[in-house]
């Protein structure tokens, strides 16, 4: 017998009894060679589409096919499967006299009964609610959860020390910073229920940025749904990558802060026209559906030991550990096809950015200064981009650039790792779609130099075992693509050693 189970049992009276028992969601009757008889003559199967998912029906029939007696039959309503247990509700009818069976018939409009309102057993706290009526007396309920946590720590009275280790900034940076995407993030009170605050939005976002946290546990603290907390981390994500992102993220535009720039990377470093420190990290994130291939992280595979796939995040840094430019690429891409590729490398090359004011130079006026970064090993050796020697042997002179570089490198280095130890969502495999990734980066740095330039402090703790991915070891497969710019690192560092810096 096919599409249904049977089940054989002896029978005390001496016959051969047997019983059928059957799935009627969506199961039919097949012929067998053991049962030829019609379906009709042996059982009947009914189905009752307005109560249960799975309904099992089960019906003795005597060897001399003759209707029996009526006798309580039982449907069994649960879950699913086609066994009923001990937590299954069961419904007791009486088969008709005449028929060798009788329907189940329930109204589509059949009452339930709500929820109580009452906290549940576990002393958690949480339970059902009414929040509003519609029509034909139905009601809508929303699950009561617990907002303890919350609630403690937008009381103006929490101390500021716990505030900012929660959030990572101080209330007065969050009381701005909700302010600024009100208008992005609010939301309308409806009939059914009230809209959660732009506090609470912003609140969400940050701490699953701050923590890494699951958001079972995000769910748990704030309150919320967890859907509704993956929605609300989106949705602040986004705007604060559209509404703050190009304010708070920006190159140098006027002459007068890019001499800025390079006067204040002059006093840490010593080398004149420095505007900006490169640096690129590999955000390790899940595999992706699509294009898998272009995200495969060799090097991060070999250092991990395991498949490990990632997103390159190059950013461009000033001295005083802002982020000044950001762009991504797929993390099996190495950091001089990031910067190649990127607007700010395609400006540099077309020249537009290479030159400032005019400065003096050895008395005499008429010569522009050239504005430059300074990267690692890994790129290439151009006219607006110096890096270090990489051969060995190196002479005083070139052992002298080598420090100073990684001198004003040194300010990108700390911003990344400052921006890892703030958001550690990104020291974990990001678990997002490919298209929101960049919310959720973007979202970090513009998080980032709000703080830094808050002045808000980061506990020492937090800084503690976090390691940089560095491609200092890999050289740049082109590094002297041209005479000028070997010609100009080597005037540099002839400079350096024997012009007399301050820093001697």
């Amino acid at each position: 017998m096919s599409g249904f189970y049977k089940l054989f049992h002896n029978n005390p009276g001496g016959g051969d009894d047997f019983e059928y028992s059957s799935m009627l969601a969506s199961l039919f009757l097949k012929d067998d060679d053991d049962f030829a008889a019609a379906p009709s003559e042996e059982a009947a199967f009914f189905v009752d589409q307005h109560v249960a998912s799975s309904v099992m029906l089960t019906h003795r029939v005597a060897p001399d096919h003759q209707p029996p007696a009526p006798t309580p039959a039982e449907v069994v309503t649960g879950s699913g499967g086609c066994r009923g247990t001990g937590r299954s509700r069961k419904r007791r009818f009486q088969a008709d006299d005449d028929e060798l069976a009788a329907a189940v018939t329930v109204g589509s409009t059949a009452t339930r009964r709500a929820p109580s309102s009452s906290p549940s057993s576990d002393g958690s706290g949480e339970g059902n609610d009414t929040v509003g009526e519609r029509g034909g007396g139905r009601r809508v309920w929303v699950r009561v959860r617990s907002k303890q946590w919350w609630n403690h720590l937008s009381d103006p009275a929490c101390p500021e020390e716990e505030f900012r280790r929660a959030f990572r900034m101080p209330r007065a940076v969050f009381d701005k910073l909700c302010d600024d995407l009100a208008a992005a993030v609010a939301k309308e009170d409806t009939t059914l229920r009230a809209a959660i605050p732009v506090p609470h939005r912003v609140a969400v976002c940050i701490w699953r940025l701050a923590t890494g946290e699951p958001l079972r546990e995000v769910s748990r603290r704030f309150g919320l749904g967890i859907s509704t907390c993956h929605n609300i981390i989106l949705q602040v994500c986004a705007a604060l990558t559209v509404v703050l992102f190009g304010k708070v993220v920006r190159w140098p535009q006027s002459s007068d802060s890019l001499a800025s720039a390079a006067s204040m990377f002059e006093a840490v470093s010593g080398i004149p026209g420095v505007v900006g420190a490169v640096h690129t990290e590999h955000i390790p994130i899940v595999a992706p559906r699509e294009c898998a291939g272009k995200y495969y992280d060799r090097r991060l595979t070999e250092r991990n030991q395991k498949v490990t796939y990632s997103v390159a995040m190059q950013a461009v840094v000033d001295a005083n550990g802002t982020f000044t430019y950001v762009c991504t690429g797929p993390g099996s891409l190495c950091d001089a096809t990031v910067l190649e590729k990127s607007g700010l490398g395609r400006r540099f090359e077309a020249g537009e950015m290479m030159h400032g004011e005019l400065g003096e130079d050895d008395g005499q006026w008429g010569r522009q200064q050239p504005h430059r970064l300074v990267g690692g090993k890994s790129f290439p050796l151009t006219d607006w981009m110096l890096v270090p020697y990489a051969h060995p042997n190196l002479t005083w002179a070139q052992h002298r650039l080598n420090e100073r570089v990684a001198a004003a490198r040194g300010a990108a280095r700390g911003a990344f790792r400052r921006l890892r130890a703030r958001w550690r969502c990104l020291r974990h495999p990001v678990e997002l779609k490919l298209p929101d990734l960049p919310k959720i980066l973007g979202a970090c740095c513009v998080l980032h130099n709000l703080c830094e330039r808050g002045s808000s402090g980061l506990d020492a703790d937090l800084l503690l075992h976090d390691d940089l991915f560095d491609e200092d070891g890999v050289v740049a497969a082109d590094t002297v693509p041209s005479a000028a710019a070997e010609h100009a690192r080597d005037r540099i560092a002839h400079d350096l050693l024997h012009a007399g810096n301050a820093f001697f």
